[in-house]
């Protein structure tokens, strides 16, 4: 059997790239605009050394950033780099970075999503991984806990309030119970405010949605998966195991000895499973807990049962709160090895605080994932939003949402490319939402490499490629870090 029938995750612009590259002074077809003076970055998985087929799944590879510097018109540079944990150091044959102490012992390259807070560049990933603190031109310094302000692990979608710069942030970890952690980091960089959140049990919480006046936890049936641990036990031990690691998991915090027991055994074995699998018994739910409230104050309202990973944007409407989220039928039901259970739609759930029930309607069926807003819109009234139209687990497409009129626009790439999440970047402080660039990497297959793509935001059509001389394999987030 070959690698692409056992795993389309490590094949085609999935499979890995070993040899890490810094280009200078790139070429550009059409016009780079003028305004554009920043660094756009994107962090994804991509396996370091050899990785079992049969079992590799998609989110745990390990984390490459992606970055091209931008400035009067010009691209300066490309920089891919492997971000040190000490493994992946080891593997690399350098000595292991400095930095915080992992989290319960889960030294994980963050692989999931690139930030900029406080000048200083940040490599993130969720449940209990610490983020990693990386230099302008994407080098390791090493593991972070932003000075010693973040508890624990963090998470791979945080939320800038454009009103305060503020990082809002909801972070999971098995080991915690029944709880999440809503958190708040300053232009600083450092952590301001913590709230801990009681959950059902040990959801997978990917992201969270803010609003002016809320914040939205999605407590949904993927949650934390206790078979892995029966399975690292020979007979008739791990039925055991699994029952002791139930009295805790989803109920009480475990302790951080176990936890990094269990963590070292299960996550840090040579061909780990995702340890995250769909639950029809959890309940479905979103919880709305005001910003200026504590966690006595959440409130809970059911949903259909589905999945979330990624809301598209959320705001206020006197006594509703609306948010548009991508929705997944079920997650790591039967596909195991990446999010393959069928095709993602984007709706709508209105929340009516007063009647205490949820509205829940389709926007598009159009399948999609990886939805962006205008940032200055984030938390606010939104009407355009962008996302990847996917064929199974291929994206060649971009979609333009106008949600007032309910239509959309897509732009094909042409066959056989592959399309990553695409940024938005206004033309100016004050231009209209819609009026800016689209920014993204986009696979060739008849050059065999990747170009980042500038799009005019209203048109969809292409003003800039800057080529590149390497590929860039599909991966997760990232964000335009202009220049201060």
């Amino acid at each position: 059997m070959t690698a692409t029938a056992e795993n389309p995750y490590l094949t085609d612009n999935f499979g890995p790239v070993q040899m890490e590259t810094t280009a200078l002074d790139l070429s550009v077809t059409g016009t780079l605009p003028p305004h554009l003076d920043g660094r756009y970055l994107r962090n994804g998985p991509n396996p370091v050394s050899p990785v079992d087929p049969k079992t590799h799944h998609w989110f745990l590879g390990t984390g490459m950033v992606h970055g091209v510097r931008l400035r009067d018109g010009k691209a300066e540079w490309y920089r891919n780099r492997f971000v040190r944990s000490a493994d992946t150091a080891k593997a690399l044959g350098e000595e292991p970075r400095k930095g915080a102490k992992p989290h319960v012992g889960w030294d994980f390259p963050a692989n999931t999503n690139v930030v900029v807070q406080g000048g200083r560049t940040f490599a993130i990933v969720e449940a209990g991984g610490r983020p990693y603190e990386l230099t302008d031109e994407l080098d390791t310094v090493g593991a972070c806990d932003f000075d010693g302000t973040l508890p624990g692990g963090y998470t791979a979608h945080p939320k800038r309030d454009p009103a305060t710069g503020d990082l809002h942030a909801v972070s999971y970890y098995w080991g915690w119970g029944k709880k999440v952690q809503y958190t708040v980091i300053g232009a600083d960089a450092r952590v301001k405010r913590i709230e801990n959140i009681e959950v059902t049990g040990s959801p997978m919480m990917h992201d969270f949605s803010l609003t002016e006046h809320h914040v939205v936890f999605y407590d949904l049936p993927c949650v934390f998966d206790l078979d892995p641990i029966r399975d690292m036990w020979p007979r008739p031990f791990g039925s055991l195991a699994r029952w002791n690691a139930g009295m805790f998991v989803g109920k009480r915090a475990t302790p951080d000895p176990v936890a990094a027991f269990f963590t070292r055994k299960v996550l840090g074995s040579k061909a780990p499973k995702l340890p995250y699998r769909w639950d029809p018994s959890y309940p479905a739910r979103v919880g709305v807990m005001p910003r200026t409230g504590t966690a006595k104050d959440v409130r809970w309202f059911e949903v259909e049962p589905c999945y979330v990973f990624h809301p598209l944007n959320a705001y206020d409407d006197g006594d509703k709160v609306v948010l548009d989220v991508v929705r997944h039928r079920k997650m790591f039901d039967q596909k195991l090895l990446g999010p393959d259970e069928g095709p993602a739609t984007l709706d709508r759930w209105t929340i009516d605080l007063t009647a205490g029930k949820v509205l829940e309607e389709r926007r598009s069926d159009l399948a999609q994932e990886f939805p962006r807003v205008d940032e200055r819109v984030v938390g606010r009234r939104h009407r355009y939003g962008y996302a990847v139209a996917f064929e199974g687990t291929t994206a060649d497409s971009l979609i333009r949402h106008d949600l007032a009129t309910g239509t959309s626009t897509t732009r094909h790439f042409g066959a056989g490319h592959n399309v990553a999440e695409f940024v938005f970047v206004p033309d100016a402080a004050d231009s209209a939402e819609d009026r800016g660039s689209l920014m993204g990497f986009v696979f060739d297959p008849a050059t065999g490499r990747s170009d980042l793509t500038i799009l005019d935001s209203q048109t969809l059509e292409t003003v800039a490629a800057v080529h590149l001389p390497v590929r860039v394999p599909a991966g997760f987030h990232g964000n335009w870090a202009p220049t201060t």
